[in-house]
């Protein structure tokens, strides 16, 4: 694979921050149970699907000590994918999300493990596929900002909501 200048100097920097971090964390991705527990939303995207990549993925975050707690396929229709993405709607790409979202079946996913949430987002990448390295999710099967494998939460509060809106009372 060739990279240019400015790319293989990105991958350094990515994985530099990765180790350090990890290190600085007791390894972020490699947790020993000493951190704490919490769950993270993931929504396998219609791509993932249609690529056949789902084993692949659920390997990676397993990989890293996470654990699939429940997991179901799913058709998003209009009115779930309006509350999901209510903060974006105003914006004029919000249809495409909608129509792409669903155009076909996702696996939603809830994540759990220590500092998951930050663990998942790592092992994701950049939301923009074209952005993320080689080595992460979005990098290795993504293809742009919208068809990018899958969906994470991005904080506890988000987690708690997208949980609730895609699994229900728990």
């Amino acid at each position: 694979m060739k990279f240019g200048l400015n790319k293989l100097v990105l991958l350094l920097v990515f994985y530099f921050c990765v180790l350090s971090t990890a290190f600085a964390s007791k390894d972020l991705l490699h947790c020993d149970r000493s951190g704490f527990m919490e769950k993270s939303l993931v929504i396998l995207k219609p791509d993932c699907m249609e690529k056949r990549l789902v084993g692949k993925i659920i390997t990676r975050f397993e990989r890293v000590g996470l654990n699939i707690v429940d997991c179901k396929v799913m058709h998003l229709d209009g009115k779930i994918l309006n509350e999901h993405y209510a903060h974006i709607a105003h914006l004029p790409f919000f249809p495409e999300i909608v129509e792409f979202m669903s155009s076909g079946p996702v696996i939603a996913m809830v994540v759990e493990g220590d500092n998951a949430i930050p663990r998942v987002r790592i092992l994701l990448g950049p939301t923009d596929s074209r952005q993320a390295l080689p080595g992460t999710i979005r990098g290795d099967f993504g293809t742009d900002k919208m068809r990018n494998i899958a969906h994470a939460s991005d904080s506890k509060e988000a987690a708690e909501a997208e949980i609730q809106r895609f699994f229900g009372e728990r």
